[in-house]
Order: C-alpha cells, then sequence, then structure tokens
C-alpha cells in the first residue's frame, strides 16, 4: 500500500491536532479519507456530502492533478504522491 503525504489546510487543523502535513497509507482516495477519519474522528464528515461524494467546496489534488478531473474519489495514489485538501475559498 503506497505512503502518501497530505498537506491539511488550516481550516482542517482543529481535527488533526493542528498538524498541517500527515503520512498516510492508501491505495485510493477513498482510502485515505477513511484512514484520516480513523486517525482523526469527523474530518471525514468535512471532506464528504451525507451521499458520500467530495463536498462542492473542497478540492483535493493528487501531486498537480484535481481528483474530479481523474476517477474522483476512486483515483489511485502512488509511493510518495503529495495529496492537498484545499477548501474553496468565496469572497466578494
Amino acid at each position: 500500500m503506497p505512503s502518501v503525504n497530505v498537506r491539511i489546510p488550516p481550516a482542517l487543523r482543529a481535527f488533526t491536532g493542528g498538524l498541517d502535513e500527515l503520512s498516510v497509507q492508501a491505495d485510493t482516495v477513498t482510502e485515505l479519507v477513511g484512514a484520516l477519519d480513523r486517525r482523526h474522528p469527523g474530518l471525514a464528515a468535512r471532506l464528504l456530502s451525507p451521499e458520500g461524494g467530495l463536498r462542492p467546496y473542497v478540492n483535493v489534488f493528487i501531486d498537480q492533478d484535481n481528483v474530479r478531473q481523474r476517477e474522483g474519489l476512486s483515483a489511485r495514489l502512488h509511493e510518495g504522491a503529495v495529496v492537498s485538501i484545499l477548501p474553496a475559498v468565496a469572497g466578494g
């Protein structure tokens, strides 16, 4: 199972005890979210809708690729990948 580094945005660091980066072993983004939630309960609810898809305001990148433009939550991870979680920013 690949080991990947997950970058946690400031808005979600309250769930990770302030950590800005975590190392997780997972084959897919779905497995990654599950692993994160097991370690830091409540995190998955911030990332996933009640239906189980990514929330509209959450973007997940594997290296430079947005998973929405790949296989979504089924996107496969590779050893050493950097997964960035980016909440959308709105303003006016």
